[in-house]
């Protein structure tokens, strides 16, 4: 029974959204369930896939929380 969790940021995808649409988590679960089965021979009735999203400034990067890494970043560019 394997356990896939896939980790993201909540944050939109297209401009106005804040967090990833059901449809998108439906396929993240879908190419996992089948990656699963394709490299392991996993059955997709027994593999799990949770999605966690994290709020944007809970995940950090650079020793920075990630919207103060974009603004510096943003600011070098």
């Amino acid at each position: 029974m394997p356990v896939v969790t896939i980790q993201i940021t909540r944050e939109g995808t297209t401009p106005g959204a804040d967090a990833t649409t059901a449809e998108q988590k439906a396929a993240l679960i879908k190419g996992a369930s089948e990656l699963m089965l394709q490299v392991l021979g996993k059955p997709l009735d027994s593999t799990f896939v949770v999605i966690e999203e994290v709020p944007l400034e809970n995940w950090g990067w650079g020793g920075l929380p990630v919207p103060e890494y974009r603004r510096r970043k943003a600011a070098i560019a």
